[in-house]
């Protein structure tokens, strides 16, 4: 049955004035910025982040540099891979190419999948961000207003998916940067947290007790479960590329700012949130970041992250629209999706995919309706982690393409004006640490139950690809 539902969507005829329309390099150097930069920052680092200091203290800091470490080295290495052939539209592309079609394949549908995931999450969190303020709001009604409006805008053209993404993120900046700010103020005037009576100092990440890793290196790696999820989008950057201009030189600067992003993003914050209120009074169900305006006198500080992390939800909502379109039109091309998923609309938008995409999205909505609110977060739960184990998955075939890259193509990778720091023993050490993150998944009851679901969507995607390609 799958077999002939591929069949008859492949005999669907393409218009000779379609198939002319390319994907459009609408995107400029400020839209790819910023979309690494929201790719960057996820929502669990203003909601998530209590949580993280809580299980981790003080290491917290070392958990978030040694993720962005690696995958500042991930995103270097499909950096080479992308410019190495700018026929590459996505990294779907070069797996495909260089590994062969079935991981491509795999690798397509399993990112598609994994942000239909978030996307269904989002709207989940999306109408509980709005209930703040409208309580009385029918549940089904945020969650579609979101998929109409940013659906309809994404048909239009590449660049105002830019534009959202570029606003959204500027808010998650401004943010951070004002909690920076009201830290260091607060540090530099001696100020008493009225929570605690204790002054703040640079010293609580040291000197309190247990030092920096209170809870032990098992504290330590409690922590990754949730970081790796406030990593996930950040190679949305790779997925853009293919619609921006200049590539050569936008591209590079989006992955090398990286280090940057994770040490202002993350590691200062944090250790400005610890530094005003020691690590073990911090409450791991109160945003940090709510706490830090209210301690100032910001009577509507819990409005202002509420709108933050609202931003930050459509952010994602947004990129995954996006992503999710493009993945299916990159795995159309290969014969990896049915026919109809690589037409592009006369503005160079891939609308069957998006539109496809998007519909799935309202299986949200119905989540909302299922069960009582703990079922619904139990469910929460479960999908990030799903989404969590794809990306990982992801990235380590970006990994493998490149090693063998730098096998089969050395005369490639000689011409390569953005080569990969480290090479070949940094992708095996970069692999190393995501088996080793896999295995930090199995150690939590919630995160144990979402990762066995995974070898099902496997066991799926081996039934098609079968299916699909069988010799006749």
């Amino acid at each position: 049955m799958v077999h002939q539902l591929f069949d008859t969507m492949q005999e669907v005829p393409i218009m000779s004035k379609v198939q002319e329309v390319k994907l459009q390099r609408n995107l400029k150097n400020r839209h790819l910025q910023l979309i690494a930069i929201g790719g960057a920052i996820g929502t669990g680092l203003f909601m998530g982040s209590g949580k993280t200091i809580s299980l981790a203290g003080p290491s917290v800091l070392l958990t978030y540099m040694l993720i962005g470490f690696f995958l500042f080295f991930v995103m270097r290495a499909m950096g080479e891979l992308l410019l190495s052939n700018l026929e590459y539209k996505s990294f779907t592309d070069f797996t495909h190419d260089i590994l062969g079609r079935g991981v491509g394949f795999f690798v397509g549908w399993t990112y598609w999948f994994c942000w239909v995931v978030i996307g269904i999450a989002d709207i989940i969190a999306i109408t509980s961000y709005v209930q703040f303020w409208w309580p009385d709001v029918p549940l089904w009604l945020p969650g579609l207003a979101c998929i109409f409006i940013m659906a309809s805008l994404n048909m239009l053209t590449v660049r105002l998916f830019g534009e959202m993404e570029f606003w959204f993120a500027l808010i998650k900046i401004v943010a951070i940067v004002g909690l920076v700010l009201v830290g260091v103020y607060l540090i530099a005037t001696g100020f008493v947290n009225p929570n605690t009576g204790i002054p703040a100092s640079l010293s609580h990440l040291w000197m309190r007790e247990g030092g920096i890793f209170p809870h032990g290196i098992g504290g330590f790696f409690s922590a990754f479960q949730i970081a790796v999820f406030a990593f996930l989008g950040i190679e949305l950057v790779g997925t853009a590329a293919a619609e921006t201009q200049d590539p050569y030189t936008n591209l590079p600067k989006a992955i090398n700012r990286i280090p940057i992003r994770v040490i202002v993003f993350y590691v200062l914050a944090l250790s400005i949130i610890m530094t005003v209120t020691p690590w073990d009074m911090v409450d791991p169900k109160i945003s940090p970041f709510v706490n830090m305006f209210t301690m100032i006198g910001i009577p509507i500080a819990a409005g202002l992250i509420n709108l933050v992390v609202l931003s930050s939800a459509l952010s994602s909502a947004n990129g995954g629209m996006f992503s999710t379109g493009r993945m299916l039109y990159g795995l159309a091309k290969t014969q990896s999706a049915p026919r109809v998923f690589g037409l592009l609309n006369l503005r160079g938008v891939p609308a069957p995919a998006l539109m496809f995409s998007c519909s799935l999205l309202l299986l949200g909505l119905i989540l909302l309706y299922v069960g009582e609110d703990t079922s619904i977060m139990e469910m929460f739960t479960i999908v990030t982690t799903i989404s969590s184990i794809g990306f990982i998955f992801v990235w380590m075939m970006i990994l493998l393409a490149y090693i063998k890259y730098r096998k089969t193509r050395p005369e490639l990778h000689a011409q390569s004006v953005y080569k990969m720091p480290g090479g070949v023993m940094m992708a095996w050490a970069c692999l190393a640490f995501l088996v080793f993150s896999l295995y930090l998944f199995s150690r939590d009851a919630d995160t144990l139950t979402g990762m066995l679901y995974m070898p099902v969507w496997f066991g799926v995607l081996g039934i098609a690809y079968a299916v699909k390609f069988r010799k006749p």
